[in-house]
């Protein structure tokens, strides 16, 4: 029988951040990422109701639109990525990334027309995925490397808590003002203001530069990514075949029981469980090596989709749900510091092009999904439990992280320091 040794990733050694804290930056760009996730939250949370009530479009034509806000996302990461580590600027384009989110929001303010409304879900999503490689770079710039896990964990903490306190705030604010045309449009005005603030935020960070590669075309960078990094998105897209959107999940709990409001709930439930296990796993996974971590996250996806296939009840489908937010911390905070460990020298690019091939792959695992769901929802989740599995075989065994493991040793194969850039 073959036998195999599933590699612990380990953060390069750095004498200098030996016991160093959280870094100020890291705690700056958390709070970016809260305001603009309150404020984006906010209008996600009454989106689609606004959209087909309000404003008059069909369901098909929200899918439709709903459809292009997600392959949007994930259109510009590769290059964002590549604009990011060949000029070595990481601030401009994340301030670029955010500003098109915050004009995107200005839309709602001009115009409630269908047109107006989908041009803003789709120009947000653009402003997403143009910052979000750049960021990310940027942030395992300035994480000391022995706690790099921790800093992704507490970043992805601040982000997740404005996604709690964004629908909370827009359910209160309906509660109080009656759903109508002009409480909506309240609603957008005062989801601008978080957004604008981060901004201001974001203007005082100082500047993180990178190691710039300036003659390379975006073609080239792609074949100087580590052989690590490229062993490491076969598992992950495997793993994103199955990785469907949450609304399935709301749809379960709500044929399981579950009223409308009880499950807006349930998703505060998993946004909360994320905030406070974010930091304890990227704690851990700085202690036992992160792509351990990635193993654990695929297979408590395996987990939970087993358990929603098997049982329905509502204790089970309330627990599934806080193990969802402790699986989302482990896999959305820690997958981007696991590239930044085994390609410490196009991290940008690195994290951009993960986010494309996986975000792609994140649309035909819905589809397959909505369409075993039509058959039965059991379908739907025993595939993705087996897609996890998968997914946690083939990185066990290809062990992308040791090529990481490699560099903590300090043969670093052209020779740079494992954190330049």
């Amino acid at each position: 029988m073959t036998r195999f040794r599933v590699g612990a990733v380990r953060s390069p050694p750095d004498p200098a951040g030996k016991g160093a804290g959280l870094h100020p930056d890291v705690l700056k760009l958390g709070l970016v990422s809260f305001l603009t996730d309150i404020s984006s939250e906010m209008i996600f949370s009454v989106f689609a109701i606004f959209f087909t009530t309000i404003a008059g479009a069909s369901s098909a034509l929200l899918g439709l639109i709903e459809g292009l806000a997600d392959f949007s996302a994930s259109s510009l990461n590769y290059l964002a990525g590549w604009l990011a580590d060949r000029s070595g600027r990481r601030k401009l384009l994340v301030v670029a990334g955010y500003g098109f989110s915050t004009l995107a929001k200005i839309i709602l303010l001009v115009s409630s027309s269908i047109t107006g409304l989908s041009a803003f879900r789709v120009i947000e999503r653009l402003g997403k995925g143009f910052r979000e490689p750049p960021r990310d770079a940027w942030l395992s710039a300035i994480a000391a490397p022995a706690i790099r896990g921790y800093s992704f964990g507490v970043h992805k903490a601040l982000d997740k808590a404005g996604a709690v306190i964004g629908p909370l705030a827009a359910y209160a604010l309906l509660s109080w003002l009656g759903e109508s045309a002009r409480s909506y449009r309240l609603l957008f005005w005062i989801a601008v203001l978080p957004a604008v603030a981060s901004l201001l935020v974001l203007a005082f960070i100082r500047e993180q530069p990178g190691v710039r590669h300036e003659r390379e075309s975006i073609g080239r960078h792609w074949r100087e990514l580590s052989a690590g990094f490229k062993r490491f998105l076969l598992p992950a897209g495997i793993f994103a075949l199955g990785y469907y959107s949450v609304g399935f999940l709301l749809l379960r709990a709500h044929e399981t029981g579950f009223s409308i409001t009880d499950t807006v709930l349930l998703y505060a439930l998993f946004n909360g469980v994320c905030v406070i296990t974010a930091p304890l796993v990227g704690r851990l996974g700085d202690r036992i090596g992160r792509q351990r971590i990635m193993l654990l996250a695929y297979a408590l996806h395996g987990v939970i989709n087993l358990g929603l296939m098997l049982d329905g009840s509502v204790w089970s489908t309330t627990m599934l749900f806080a193990l969802y937010g402790v699986f989302y911390a482990a896999e959305d905070s820690q997958s981007n510091a696991f590239i930044a460990d085994i390609e410490p020298d196009r991290r940008a690019t690195a994290i951009g092009a993960y986010n494309f091939i996986t975000g792609v792959l994140y649309l035909p695992a819905s589809l397959a999904a909505g369409a075993l769901w039509t058959l039965a929802p059991a379908y739907a989740f025993s595939l993705a439990a087996l897609l996890s599995l998968v997914a946690v075989v083939t990185l066990a065994r290809l062990r992308p992280g040791a090529v990481a493991a490699g560099l903590a040793d300090g043969r670093h194969p052209r020779g740079q320091h494992p954190d330049a850039g």
